[in-house]
């Protein structure tokens, strides 16, 4: 028990001690003072030495207490005093219901004017509705004078560090405008548009205010996500001011009043609050709150009404010691300001409330732009709904595409049927310098408006307005302008999707070079680019750890360093099992448990047994590790997993989805120490038929880490005779029979060229490129996986039917396999496609004695034929089939330490047995599926991101190889060009038979066989060839490999563009730095 403060103790009702409940750390108390502290009245704000820290739990016991006995908490009644008119219990018992998910967690942040012993504040708390659950008064702090929750955690108050007021800018910068100590107090656009100057560390001592946060959280998640990260960093100084929940800054909307003006209003009263309240501190200097705005009407009303008040660019300027800066600041004209003088390129974007008119009445379709790869004057709309009809709607010319950019949401008028084109075969990049050409640009058009056969007309259209910006930061480099002493350049993405973008900035010269990030800011009707501005330095083009950044930025990989909070919640070292753990699981420690892995893996999922039991057969066990019991629902670890989805592996890098004291640790499975461990154990006869399933959460501890090889040895040895070899033997022998019966029901079995690098133990660049070989090990543990898997998808589907986590795989359309079907019938096979079984009796049956690579090569080509496998809820889906693995059911449980669904499915398959509770979200359909969105999304970039290292390293492998003479097969033929596959490196290509500034030979391309004829020599998919290989870096961003064909020999006037020796890449690098 503590004694409140006096000036607390003498308000009405406020006078009751406070009471302290261990398990949370929350202080009580009763609804007058709950109201009380909430709106601090004015005589306790005008303490001038005073700050009051509401924790979020602290308002939700107040309340709940206040909710449950006082007459003033039931019903719509305004809660004790100090409440503005209708604001209501209800309102703020709901709002303090999301808070109430902190669950006692605190950060060690303080807010400015708190002494030691001052309240703390929960780690994520802008995650509420209120923007924060606490309120900051920036005011100056006097040790002793202060008070709040005696009981904070011991780490974090050693760990705070008094506040200071900034006295001519020792925490912020110099500004000519106001020399003086000052806060800035950002309004909602200005915080919108230009995050990436706030975000910088030059930027400091800042106050956001609560209507600010709610709007920014309405119209940008992004945005309103990179706030609370920053709001949450201690040197940056930020502070969340809840003025909507104070009654001296709560404003009511008056009659007429747009939601708008309102709230700018209520901005200018809480800056006028704020410079009203410092006066009172007895300061040598006095203390400005601005007002940083770029709106004009908000300014000039700021300043009529005595608010100091600049825009954005007024401010950054006036920081003299902090030039830089300037390169940061967003433009912030929106498409209405134009360039001077500039020529209208592009039609007027239809405003979005008729576009919605127009889309409801049919008259548009509303879609999502994909922008070219190969043609930047071409792009597709996937059009949203159920009608088959006009789903995909081709999109040609600079005019039609109309300021769209890659994955926008966009609304799109169809042409007239005689105006459809067909998709153009041409290759376009953009790479002219003059932003201004636009007709060369219509020369390029009609480059497109080749005469096509009717048959390949598509639906077209072209975008009239756009319903949704999907726009990110861009990496990419700098293509400085020729203009000596230019401002203004262009900035080329990555991305060949992606338009150039026009930023100005004075580091030209520095940034040459360099893999820099730009973000956009509009695209004026006038401008051929959009503009955009300067916002990082990566670091060099084409050094590794740069590259890696790129690539992962790219791909949209959360890479970030785990936070604090997440850590926070991670088991306290040292960690070991205890008996209430012993109590709810099966004690499986007595039993031979392996698990067989790549060599170098520390994330050891899965184990597996198998012994005979006394009725002759035979028990086998799947262990995985139990990630649920480390990971609980809704706490910022679980957050933070989902977010990620997937562990993503890179060549010589791992980006754990969880933190690496559970990934290569807590709940990694490794031998001879004991794990929590969730099994899936089968009675099974030698024909390996099931006759007992059942699901326990275990204790397990593995006798042996093996590699795929070492356990292929142990198998293999004749002389190895112990009780690990005796299991592997068992489990070996009974996956045989499984894939048998697998295949047998029509389950696929593909191929796909992967490559392992072996790295320089120093340098880690690659110095080995092989492909990888499996053996039957690797089938082995497939094998049990699947099985699993199957095993747990149909129990959890048995509990609970609306809301299991499953995994599916579509069957393709047929049209996907027209390439595979005719590729075989030219080497005179037949493949049928009816169904999956039918498939794959037809690969099995397509052998050559004479080629026999052919059949690999086949099944290369049908796994692109494929569509993608997603994970799905069983109440918002009918088709449950897995095509590729020919099982009615099937979803993740296996990997749980690398995949986020399997934890899912854990939690899932703990509560069908009883070894865990459940919660709202998990049996929510409509959350899991949009969960499930994310995850696909996740695990699709995850595939990307692991394709553009291979890519990466492939090519600093060959940088040293000068030209590398090999065998290839054709995978497929185009209208210029054969794509190949080196099998030796598990490496595709393309031999390009056009070439800038070359003699172009004479083509003929058959689409039926299909065929490429070169002046007299015919190439089919699958036919031998053999090509020199070489590293073309003339284009540092878009470094590729090139092949030319060595054999056969063409006749005629074709000569190949060929590396004559290995130093040809030096020679480019030194004509490009001349």
């Amino acid at each position: 028990m503590v004694t409140p403060p006096p000036a607390l103790a003498g308000h009405s009702n406020a006078s009751s001690p406070f009471l302290f409940r261990k398990s949370t750390r929350c202080p009580t108390f009763n609804s007058a003072a709950a109201a009380a502290a909430l709106f601090l009245p004015a005589w306790l704000i005008q303490q001038p030495h005073e700050l009051f820290t509401a924790h979020a739990c602290y308002l939700q016991t107040a309340l709940l207490r206040a909710r449950r006995g006082s007459p003033a908490g039931r019903g719509d009644a305004t809660l004790g005093a100090g409440l503005p008119s209708g604001a209501t219990t209800t309102a703020f018992l709901s709002t303090a219901a999301r808070v109430a998910r902190e669950k006692g967690h605190y950060s060690s942040r303080r807010m400015p004017g708190a002494a030691e012993g001052s309240g703390l504040l929960p780690q994520r708390y802008l995650g509420s509705g209120w923007g924060a659950a606490a309120l900051a008064v920036p005011c100056r702090a006097v040790p002793g004078r202060s008070w709040g929750l005696p009981h904070a955690p011991r780490a974090a108050a050693a760990r705070r560090a008094r506040f200071r007021l900034p006295s001519g800018g020792p925490s912020g910068p110099a500004s000519s405008l106001c020399p003086g100590p000052h806060f800035l107090l950002p309004d909602t656009n200005l915080l919108l548009h230009q995050i990436d100057i706030l975000e910088d560390p030059v930027i400091k001592n800042v106050i956001v205010l609560q209507t600010v946060l709610q709007e920014v959280r309405h119209r940008s998640a992004p945005v309103y996500k990179r706030i609370r990260d920053v709001i949450q960093n201690p040197e940056k100084h930020f502070y969340s001011f809840t003025n909507e929940h104070h009654r001296e800054t709560y404003i009511e909307q008056n009659r007429g009043e747009s939601s708008n003006d309102r709230n700018d209003r209520a901005i200018r009263v809480a800056v006028k609050w704020y410079n009203e309240h410092l006066k009172k501190i007895e300061d040598e200097e006095k203390i400005q709150v601005i007002l940083l705005t770029n709106d004009r009407t908000n300014k000039e009303k700021a300043l009529e009404e005595g608010i100091t008040a600049y825009t954005c660019e007024e401010y950054i300027k006036s920081l003299t010691a902090n030039p830089e800066l300037v390169d940061r600041l967003a433009c912030v004209s929106d498409e209405g300001k134009e360039i001077e003088g500039g020529k209208v390129i592009f039609p007027e974007h239809i405003p979005l409330s008729k576009l919605q008119q127009g889309i409801k009445s049919g008259i548009y379709l509303q879609g999502t732009y994909r922008a070219n790869r190969e043609n930047y004057l071409e792009a597709t709309v996937w059009v949203h709904g159920d009608a088959e009809e006009n789903k995909e709607i081709i999109i040609q010319g600079l005019k039609h595409l109309n300021r769209a950019i890659h994955e926008d949401v966009v609304a799109v008028e169809l042409l007239a049927k005689d105006e459809w084109v067909a998709p153009s075969s041409v290759v376009l990049q953009d790479d002219g310098q003059n932003e201004e050409d636009i007709e060369n640009e219509e020369e390029k058009e009609n480059i497109l408006k080749t005469s096509v056969n009717k048959d390949m007309l598509r639906p077209t259209g072209r975008v009239v307005g756009i319903i949704k910006r999907n726009w990110r930061p861009y990496c990419g480099m700098l293509s400085k302008s020729q203009i000596k002493e230019a401002r203004r350049h262009l900035f080329t993405p990555a991305d060949r999707r992606i338009p150039r973008i026009r930023i100005e900035t004075r580091q030209a010269d520095t940034l040459e070079g360099q893999r820099i990030i730009v973000a956009i800011d509009g695209w004026p009707r006038n401008s051929r680019y959009p503009n955009g501005h300067f916002v990082k330095n990566l670091g060099s083009a084409g050094d590794k750890e740069t590259e890696t950044e790129v690539l992962l930025l790219e791909h949209d990989v959360p890479h970030q360093a785990f936070s604090q909070a997440v850590l926070s919640f991670l088991p306290k070292m040292p960690w070991s099992i205890t008996e209430e753990d012993m109590k709810h699981r099966e004690d499986l420690r007595h039993l031979t448990v392996c698990s067989v892995d790549p060599p170098g893996c520390t994330d050891i999922d899965d184990a597996l047994h198998c012994r005979e039991i006394g009725n002759g057969n035979l028990e086998v066990g799947v262990h995985i590790a139990d990630v649920s019991h480390f990971i609980r629902p809704g706490n910022a670890l679980d957050e933070e997993s989902v977010k990620r989805g997937t562990t993503v592996y890179l060549c010589e890098k791992r980006i754990d989805m969880v933190p690496e004291l559970l990934s290569s640790n807590l709940c990694s499975l490794r031998s001879n120490v004991d794990r929590l461990a969730f099994s899936c154990i089968w009675e099974m006869n030698q024909k390996a038929e099931i006759l007992k399933t059942r699901f326990t959460k275990s204790i397990i501890n593995s006798k042996a880490s093996l590699t795929y090889a070492e356990a292929q040895m142990r198998i293999d040895s004749a002389t190895m005779n112990d009780d690990i070899t005796i299991s592997l033997r068992g489990l070996n022998k009974l996956a045989k029979i499984l894939k048998k019966k697998r295949i047998d029901n029509g389950a696929l079995t593909l191929a796909s060229p992967e490559v392992r690098f072996h790295m320089d133990s120093e340098t880690h660049d690659p110095i080995d490129l092989q492909t990888k070989e499996l053996k039957e090990t690797n089938s082995m543990v497939e094998e049990f996986m699947l099985l699993a898997n199957i095993s747990v998808a149909q129990k959890i589907y048995d509990e609970f039917p609306e809301f299991a986590l499953l995994r599916k795989h579509p069957a393709p359309p047929p049209s996907n396999y027209d390439i595979l079907v005719k590729a075989a019938k030219s080497k005179n096979l037949e493949i049928k496609t009816d169904s999956a079984k039918a498939l794959a009796e037809s690969l099995d049956k397509a052998e050559s004695p004479t080629f026999p690579y052919l059949n690999t090569l086949l099944r290369i080509l049908t796994t692109r034929c494929m569509m993608q496998a997603v994970y799905f809820c069983s109440g918002m889906d009918n088709d449950f089939h897995h095509y590729g693995l020919a099982s009615p059911i099937y979803t993740h449980f296996t990997s749980p330490i690398r995949r986020y669904a399997d934890i899912i499915v854990h939690r899932l398959l703990a509560v069908a047995i009883g070894a865990d509770s459940t919660y709202p979200e998990l049996t929510d359909k409509h959350k899991l599926a949009e969960m499930c969105k994310n995850l696909n999304y996740r695990h699709k970039m995850a595939q990307y991101a692991q394709r553009a290292s291979v890519a990466f390293h492939t090519q600093l492998f060959f940088k040293t190889k000068g030209v590398v003479n090999e065998d290839a097969y054709i995978l497929f033929v185009r209208k210029n060009a054969i794509v190949v596959l080196i099998p030796k490196y598990g490496l595709e290509g393309t031999v390009f038979f056009e070439e800038k500034d070359k003699p172009t030979p004479k083509l003929e391309y058959n689409s039926e066989v299909p065929s490429l004829t070169v002046e007299d020599t015919t190439f089919h998919v699958f036919d031998k060839v053999k090509v020199n290989i070489m590293l073309d870096d003339s284009n540092i961003q878009h470094q590729k490999m090139r092949m030319v064909l060595v054999e056969p020999k063409i006749s005629g006037n074709y000569m190949p563009a060929e590396a004559s020796s290995k130093d040809e890449p030096e020679k480019k690098k030194k004509k490009l730095q001349k």
